[in-house]
């Protein structure tokens, strides 16, 4: 088992024709485009939000620090 080769994705591609017809395609490849995009905004905006906890977390474990030392 290894990667696709030309003639399998020429079949692939082929039946997806087929199945869909010419006028489907475009619609089709806009409509993955779109999801891929949301799906691309949706994972940055969970990365953000997670380094925005990290340094909040980084924040108050200092400022928790300094007050101990503080008390001390």
């Amino acid at each position: 088992m290894g990667s696709f080769g030309g003639m399998e994705i020429l079949i692939i591609g082929l039946a997806i024709l087929l199945f869909f017809g010419a006028k489907r395609i475009p619609e089709l490849a806009r409509g993955l485009g779109q999801g891929m995009k949301e799906f691309k905004k949706a994972s940055n905006e969970i990365k953000k939000e997670l380094e925005e906890g990290q340094k909040e977390g980084f924040d108050s474990g200092t400022k928790s620090e300094e007050k101990e030392q503080q008390k001390q």
